[in-house]
This record gives C-alpha cells, structure tokens and sequence, in this order.
C-alpha cells in the first residue's frame, strides 16, 4: 500500500562540508544568524562537517576542567557563546550546526535539545544500538558512554551551535579535559562498537534522521569555496 505523505513544514538548505577550521565554521554560523535575525524567513540551514583538533568552552564554562595550561596547550582553545562546558572537536567527529528559526516550530528551548538528542538516537537505531539520555544532563549515551555532545545558543529565537557525535575520531585528545564537566561518565565513539564506521556514511543518516524529526524538506546546498564531501537525495 501506498501511502501519500503530507508536505514538509519548512525547507532547510543541508550544507555537507568536509574539514573545516572551528573560527571558520564560527564565523560562517554567526554570519547565518546574523542575516536571519535581520529577515526571518530565510530558510532554515543544517551544515554537516568535521573539525581539526581543537578544544572548546562555553560562554560561562569553567577552565578548571582542562587538565593543561590554556596558552601552552598542543591545540588551540576558543570560548564560544554556547551553553556547556569544555569539549574537544576532531576528525572523525560528525558536527551539526543547526541555524533555525524556532519560531517555526516551537519556542521552547528544553523542546529543542530533546530534538537534537532524538536526531542521534534514531541514526545509533539504524545501527542496532540503543541510545539513552540521562536525566538532569545534555546528550546521548550509549552502554553508558556519552556519544553525542549539545550545546546551544539561541538569538531570538534562531538557533546556532549545535551537536557533535562521536564517530571515529582520535579519543586520546578527551584524556586532556573533563568532556562536558562530567568527571564520572566517560565518553565513547560509534567505532567501539561498529569497527570501520566513518564520517561519511554516518551523514546520510544524521540528515535523514534530522529532516524526519524536525519535519523539514532538506536542500542540497554548497558553501562557494568549498567542497561537498557528499551528494545524495533524501
């Protein structure tokens, strides 16, 4: 039987990068916001990417949770206006920055980071694998290791930041903060359970997941200067 299926809610521009510096994707994120506070009904943006090694705080996140001096660290550091603690961007690491209009769908910002967490629940589904929340914490765990970090900040209702999910990176650089400020739960990756595992697969199914959850029509977009790691239709 074939069943006719409703018109999305809202179009969303998926832009799927490839490496990306963090101060680049920062400032692109910004620009983004920036023109949707301006004029609110420009489409909703989804980027997909990955960054080189690097450590992040948010705006009111504690230093004492890196485990090494701030200005002779091996990477570089950035406080950043997202909610959260210290967290550590690499490689193999799958981000998702949202910018949406929450207005659209609903303002209420607990709402929206279930969202974010049921967007990585339904991709580690696809491979079998159960993730959890835990409550009072941001984020999905997985046989008790965090999997996926969020962090948000929200200007009017538009969203910027976002998610990142642990798929086959380099863990070694976690050993050098306390991921999240969260000293008792350590942190995982997809490829302790799923041996191969990439980046590039794992796209598919976070856009997937995310048009489904979030009821958008995605629109294969490309950053001018930039490279798309990946072409599909969903």
């Amino acid at each position: 039987m074939i069943h006719s299926r409703k018109p999305h809610q809202n179009r969303c521009l998926l832009y799927n990068q490839g490496l990306m510096p963090y101060l680049d994707a920062h400032g692109w994120q910004r620009s983004l916001l920036t023109e949707r506070i301006h004029d609110p009904s420009l489409d909703d943006v989804l980027i997909l990417l990955e960054h080189p090694p690097v450590y992040t705080l948010g705006q009111a996140a504690n230093s004492d949770f890196l485990k090494f001096d701030i200005d002779k660290g091996e990477y570089d550091v950035h406080r950043v206006e997202r909610g959260g603690e210290v967290t550590y961007h690499c490689p193999g690491q799958l981000v998702g920055y949202p910018i949406l209009n929450l207005q659209r769908y609903r303002q209420d910002l607990h709402w929206y980071l279930r969202q974010l967490e049921e967007v990585i629940i339904r991709v580690l589904a696809v491979y079998g694998l159960q993730g959890e929340r835990i409550p009072a914490f941001t984020g999905v765990w997985l046989k008790g290791r965090k999997v996926a970090a969020i962090g948000i900040k929200v200007s009017r209702w538009i969203t910027m930041h976002g998610f990142a999910l642990n798929v086959c990176p380099d863990m070694t650089g976690f050993e050098r903060i306390v991921p999240c400020g969260i000293s008792d739960k350590p942190v995982g990756s997809l490829a302790e359970w799923i041996p191969g595992i990439t980046c590039q697969e794992v796209r598919f199914y976070v856009a997937q997941s995310f048009a489904e959850v979030f009821d958008v029509e995605l629109i294969q977009s490309q950053l001018q200067g930039f490279s798309s790691l990946s072409k599909f239709s969903l």
